[in-house]
C-alpha cells in the first residue's frame, strides 16, 4: 500500500469536496501520520471514510469530521485545549500541533495508555493525557480557550460552558441517533453564548453523558 498516495488521496476525494480549504488544516493532515495512531488491525483503511473501532468498544472519527472541526475552530498558537474523549490521540495530535497545549481526558485506562504511547511514538509533547471521566468537563484547569468533545452528548452540560474563556469555542456533537448536530458554540461574554450548526452527523454516545430528558404522558 502507498501510504502517502492514499493520504493524498484522503485529502483530495474525502476532505476538500467536505468543504475544507484551511490550507493550514490540510497541511497538517500530512504532516500528522493518521496510520500511526489506528489500530495494526485496521492500517490497511487508515484513510478511508469509516469510524474506524479501537479497543473498549471507541471508535475514531471519520477524516473529513475531524478536518471540519478543525477548521472550524480557528486555532491560535497561545490557545489551550480540552479534549474529551481521547481515543487513540489522533486527534489531541492535531490540536496539539495548531495551539499551545491539550488536556485530553480519557474515561477508559486501556485507551488512555494506548494513546499516551502513540503520543509518544509520534513526538507529540504538548499533550497530557488523563485517565478520568470528562462527561462534565474538567474543572480542575478550568477555564480553557477550546473544548472539544469527541463523542455524542444528548444535551449539552451547562457546565461545560461556564469551563470556557470569554471568546472561547466549544465543538461537540449534541443530540441522539439516527441524526445529531455538530455544533461550535462561542462564548461572548460571560454567560452570554452563540451557537452555529456546523453540519449533521452521528457519533457514539460519549461515556456518562447525561440523557435528555423523557417525556411521559
Amino acid at each position: 500500500m502507498n501510504l502517502e498516495q492514499a493520504r493524498r488521496n484522503m485529502i483530495q476525494q474525502q476532505i476538500r469536496p467536505w468543504n475544507v480549504s484551511d490550507q493550514d488544516v490540510l497541511n497538517l493532515l500530512e504532516i500528522i501520520k493518521r496510520e500511526n495512531f489506528v489500530p495494526p488491525a485496521y492500517q490497511n483503511i487508515a484513510f478511508a471514510d469509516l469510524e474506524i473501532p479501537l479497543p473498549c468498544g471507541q471508535h475514531m472519527l471519520s477524516p473529513k469530521i475531524e478536518a471540519r472541526i478543525l477548521q472550524a475552530l480557528q486555532l491560535k498558537p497561545h490557545e489551550s485545549i480540552l479534549e474529551i474523549g481521547t481515543g487513540s490521540g489522533y486527534m489531541a495530535a492535531l490540536l496539539s500541533y495548531l495551539s499551545q497545549h491539550v488536556l485530553t481526558i480519557e474515561i477508559h485506562a486501556e485507551l488512555a495508555a494506548l494513546a499516551q504511547e502513540n503520543l509518544l511514538k509520534n513526538t507529540i509533547s504538548k499533550v497530557s493525557v488523563v485517565t478520568g471521566d470528562g462527561a462534565q468537563g474538567w474543572p480542575q484547569q478550568a477555564p480553557y480557550d477550546v473544548i472539544v468533545v469527541s463523542g455524542g452528548l444528548p444535551v449539552l452540560p451547562p457546565t461545560l460552558l461556564t469551563q470556557l474563556k470569554p471568546g472561547g469555542r466549544l465543538c461537540a456533537f449534541v443530540g441522539t441517533a439516527p441524526v445529531m448536530q455538530a455544533q461550535l458554540i462561542t462564548c461572548v461574554d460571560k454567560n452570554e453564548y452563540q451557537s452555529e450548526v456546523l453540519f449533521e452527523t452521528w457519533a457514539p454516545p460519549l461515556v456518562n453523558a447525561i440523557e435528555a430528558p423523557r417525556f411521559s404522558f
